[in-house]
């Protein structure tokens, strides 16, 4: 049994009873299937089909997004913005997918070589509540434009969620099975995984999870894309737009209420400046609205789950008892609901809590450096490596410290953020492989060569 609980009011939404084995191996098979025929299907007939799936994203959007806030707590115009995010992705890719997955020439004596794109064959996706739309729908619009078929296991607290992907692909005229939810539970991950029709799997979450399954994957060597924790730096040189960068970092830590691999989440700010980004940061972080995340006005809804927003509190509480300055918030929100005050802390050292784990929710800190050189050695003194972020008004020096950034992606004077044109991925224990981009739409595919002879 799987419940959907709405985390704003701790109120039970609804029960799923989970797939048997039956039903397992009725996806599996029906997924194994479908794939077969579509992979014959022309590379721009099968990218053509996205359009239908933005359509049908569009056409569900108020629903969709009701939905998103009801079952995780986002609020509800970030919901609309995901799904609209989740559409214009789809849209690239009926674009660019047949000029992404088109034979690639090799230059050689042979008459003529190639390299071409093959698709893999079904893929598992293994995916997390806090973008529940947009990170399946970022797998599986280039794996589907290269030809696999997606089984979806996705995160047991966004049940509904799920299930209306499966209806939306079916909706735009996937063909029956191509897209499949499973309700299962995570114990039962590995029995699919090891299955033979199963080609790849692909996971968006912890890191710890990532091992599992990496584990999993490897001993059967089967291909594997991981995107995992982050603990992000958000890097503020004594030359940059001071200002500018503290209203800017207020998005980069508390969008979806700070429940994002790719929020900022420590603060490194040059000494010189870093009274004067305190004040401004703290100053829009109290105008932060927190409430109802249904009501449009609100800008912080609720931790998705309890226990989320015990770890945050405990993470905060911990690097107060070691030395960290309270700024702002730093307790729970009293009433109904899993919510937390938008909390910053400042004097944060890199040894404490707030800094060296990965902070989930709607907790800052901000940990000041003597320069750049400090700068860039605290920003890659963590296991993580997803993104970064890096204020300053010299360019030239920005481009050579962003080289030195152990990181995915670094973005310099803005707020990392995932793209459809960019791929998106991390290193060290924030995973490999890559989404999205040219790059992301390769990886569940069979890159093979081939050489072909003069005809004798």
């Amino acid at each position: 049994m799987i419940r959907s609980i709405n985390p704003a009011t701790g109120q039970e939404i609804a029960r799923y009873d989970t797939h048997g084995a039956a039903q397992v191996e009725q996806a599996l098979a029906s997924a194994r299937h479908a794939q077969q025929a579509w992979a014959n299907q022309p590379v721009a007939s099968r990218a053509a089909l996205l359009r239908d799936v933005a359509a049908a994203l569009r056409r569900g959007k108020a629903a969709f997004a009701q939905l998103i806030t009801t079952e995780m707590g986002k609020p509800i115009v970030e919901a609309e913005a995901e799904i609209e995010k989740s559409a214009v992705t789809c849209e690239f890719y009926a674009d660019a997918a047949p000029r992404f997955l088109a034979d690639a020439p090799v230059a050689s004596n042979a008459s003529d070589s190639r390299v071409v794109f093959d698709p893999l064959g079904v893929v598992l996706a293994v995916m997390p509540w806090n973008y529940p739309f947009w990170q399946f729908v970022r797998f599986a619009a280039p794996a589907l434009a290269a030809g696999n078929a997606a089984l979806l296991k996705h995160a047991n607290n966004v049940p509904a969620c799920a299930l209306a992907l499966e209806q939306v692909f079916r909706d735009a005229g996937t063909p029956p099975g191509l897209v499949r939810t499973l309700l299962i539970d995570a114990s039962e991950v590995a029995g699919v995984l090891a299955d033979p029709r199963v080609a790849a799997v692909t996971l968006t979450g912890s890191t710890a999870v990532g091992k599992l399954i990496a584990a999993q994957a490897g001993s059967l060597l089967k291909k594997q894309v991981l995107e995992l924790g982050g603990s992000d730096p958000y890097i503020v040189l004594a030359d940059a737009d001071v200002a500018l960068a503290a209203k800017a970092a207020v998005q980069a830590r508390f969008s979806n209420t700070g429940q994002s691999c790719i929020s900022s989440k420590r603060f490194i700010v040059q000494e010189a400046v870093a009274d004067r980004f305190v004040a401004d940061f703290a100053k829009h972080v109290a105008a932060l609205r927190v409430g109802d995340p249904l009501d449009r006005q609100t800008q912080v809804g609720p931790l998705a789950r309890e226990g989320l927003r015990a770890d945050i509190d405990s993470q905060v509480r911990r690097s107060i008892a070691a030395g960290a300055k309270l700024v702002a918030g730093g307790k729970a929100v009293e009433g109904t609901g899993y919510f937390y005050e938008p909390t910053v802390l400042d004097h944060v050292t890199p040894d404490m809590a707030a800094a060296m784990e990965e902070t989930f929710g709607p907790a800052a800190a901000i940990i000041r450096v003597a320069d750049a050189e400090q700068a860039v050695a605290v920003a890659n003194a963590t296991e993580f490596g997803l993104g970064a972020a890096l204020w300053t008004s010299d360019l030239a020096r920005a481009a050579a410290l962003a080289r030195r950034i152990e990181a995915g992606a670094v973005f310099i004077n803005g707020i990392v953020a995932s793209d459809a044109r960019l791929p998106f991925g991390g290193v060290k224990q924030s995973g490999y492989g890559r989404e999205l981009g040219e790059f992301g739409i390769r990886e569940f595919a069979n890159i093979k060569t081939l050489w072909i002879g003069p005809a004798r």
